[in-house]
């Protein structure tokens, strides 16, 4: 936790101006607090009996009280505007910093998780930090200087009173101690429902069409219920500790007044308390009570943010399993020759091996294919060449260097990879085309569109190139949304080619059309290609057939028939 806090904190850091001024003017609103019931009680005690001069005195102090009154303005003001405004930037800087994280992350942490549980901690969570971070020092300074203030100023009108005004106050914390572990393991668990209501809503509305396709809204509502019924659940639990803890608390401060107004009344009427210094003391009861009630709420307000905090640092805390070395080096001029060294992988959950002992060589500029039945590892083999995935044994070279030696950045920039469920962003065709190559001319998306059999389609669109597409292209066909993604690689112009069955889900006509797009663009680049129907790449300079035992047939079209092995046998199936 002490590590937790320490992180917290340095998030001040940039603002510390800012912070030490809320700070300020935090003591100056709670001073003000303070005197103002002095004043009170000294015209109630001296100015009334006061023979000459009582009314001007009055006056005087009644325009002191309204120059302190402007002055609490201006630095409550400035505590809930510039104060709020430093949270805020601090959830900004925050929200900027686990979302960088994010992207560090490899395909392995993203394979384990949900997309509405990650943004939670980027919304919810993060609202309750800033709200802390804000809040949290400021109600601290406001309530002690006020518990601290009032005691001395109590202690000054009245020991015995006094005594009994804090005689109930040891019990009041451990009550808050008793219920406080409680109530941080409730608000931790709300957290955790409310993210998998988040992921269970995204799951579906990203899904919808399917949902409707199949006529199972009652499935989608019935397992929505399921996660809502939880949270709910957690929810009561929460508010029973909640209750206990602000019902009791009210009760016990209604306690110290009844007992300081009982103890009082004895007092007075025994003759050791004055009438005038009975209501000042009275006024700072409330005074002392009412900080001892924010640091109640800020209790809450600490378990909301603090949970929230700590599942913001269970992400950032976890370390990118794909990183680059120290001494990594970019590549330029990269020919595209690729070697796997007795290349094996598994996933880390995984309890066989997904590829063994794979030997190959690529040389720069040619055509290969993979084929082979589903789950034979085809995609995971191309997903280690751009280090979406690191090898678990042997390695992988271009052009002779071993990729883990290659910043990453580098690596990925010389590959371009066209796959099968294709995704396009929200925004324009222009905007869509052009993230494979940002800062690029019009000219050159236009080139690359020409280039991927898409500028056709594109200037019949409304607005051609400016058109919005849509989440995901929903307004696009399939082949249109495949020829905007290798409109995008053309724009990158990578020198290695990936295909991941970028044609399988096409209508014929769509296919051929992608197909010449594809030829096109694998013109003179090492091009990999994994094939679903083995006959689009029966002109393939040589075939791979993968298998749980490695690449098991090797060779041309013919070559591979005439053998009548595995592919031949594939071939006769699917072609």
């Amino acid at each position: 936790m002490l590590k937790n806090l320490r992180k917290l904190i340095s998030y001040y850091k940039p603002y510390m101006g800012t912070f030490l001024l809320d700070m300020f003017f935090a003591v100056i609103a709670s001073a003000i607090s303070l005197v103002i019931p002095l004043v009170v009680r000294y015209i109630t005690s001296d100015v009334i009996y006061m023979e000459q001069g009582a009314k001007e005195r009055i006056i005087n102090l009644g325009i002191v009280l309204v120059i302190l009154v402007v002055i609490q303005f201006f630095a409550n003001y400035y505590i809930t505007n510039i104060g709020h405004v430093m949270g805020a930037k601090m959830e900004y800087n925050m929200r900027a910093e686990i979302f960088a994280h994010f992207q560090k992350l490899s395909f392995s942490f993203f394979d384990d998780q949900k997309v509405g549980q990650l943004m939670s901690r980027i919304t919810n969570d993060l609202f309750e930090i800033s709200e802390l971070l804000h809040h949290g020092p400021e109600n601290i300074v406001i309530s002690f200087i006020k518990i601290i203030g009032a005691f001395i100023i109590l202690m000054g009108i009245s020991k015995y009173l006094t005594a009994a005004a804090f005689i109930l106050v040891p019990f009041m914390f451990l009550y808050v101690f008793l219920l406080n572990r409680r109530m941080r393991k409730a608000f931790k668990e709300n957290r955790k429902k409310i993210a998998e209501i988040n992921s269970r809503t995204e799951d579906n509305l990203s899904g919808i069409r399917v949902v409707k396709s199949f006529a199972n809204e009652e499935i989608e509502l019935e397992k929505f219920k399921e996660g809502n019924d939880g949270f709910l659940q957690a929810k009561k639990n929460s508010y029973l500790y909640l209750g206990l803890f602000h019902s009791g608390m009210t009760a016990f401060i209604l306690l110290v007044n009844i007992v300081v107004i009982i103890t009082g009344a004895v007092l007075i009427s025994d003759g050791y308390v004055q009438i005038p210094d009975f209501i000042a003391f009275l006024l700072y009861i409330n005074t002392f009570t009412e900080p001892i009630r924010v640091l109640v709420d800020f209790t809450e307000q600490f378990q909301n943010g603090y949970t929230g905090f700590e599942r913001f640092t269970e992400i950032l805390n976890i370390e990118p399993d794909i990183k680059d070395k120290k001494d990594a080096v970019d590549i330029s001029d990269v020919k595209g020759d690729i070697t796997f060294n007795d290349v094996s992988f598994k996933y880390k959950d995984g309890a066989h091996r997904v590829l063994r002992h794979i030997d190959l060589d690529i040389s720069a500029g040619s055509y290969v294919a993979l084929v082979g039945s589903s789950g034979g590892g085809k995609t995971t083999l191309c997903s280690l060449i751009p280090r979406f995935y690191d090898v678990t044994g042997g390695s992988i070279k271009i052009d002779g260097k071993d990729i883990r030696d290659i910043r990453i950045k580098s690596l990925r920039d010389h590959i371009g990879i066209v796959q099968q469920d294709v995704y396009l962003f929200a925004g324009t065709v222009i905007e869509n085309i052009s993230y494979g190559k940002p800062g690029s001319t019009r000219e050159e998306i236009i080139e690359a569109a020409k280039l991927a059999n898409a500028h056709d389609f594109i200037m019949e669109l409304p607005n051609g190139y400016d058109t919005d597409i849509g989440q995901r292209g929903i307004k696009l066909s399939g082949g249109q949304k495949q020829r905007l993604s290798i409109a995008r690689v053309f724009l990158k112009n990578p020198p290695i080619l990936i295909f991941d069955e970028a044609t399988s889900a096409l209508d014929n006509e769509s296919e051929n059309i992608v197909k010449e797009s594809l030829e096109k663009l694998a013109k003179n680049r090492t091009t990999i290609v994994i094939a679903h129907r083995l006959s689009t790449v029966r002109n393939a300079e040589r075939i791979l057939v993968l298998t749980e035992n490695g690449i098991e047939e090797s060779g041309t079209h013919d070559e591979l028939m005439n053998k009548g092995g595995i592919y031949a046998s594939l071939y006769k199936w699917n072609a």
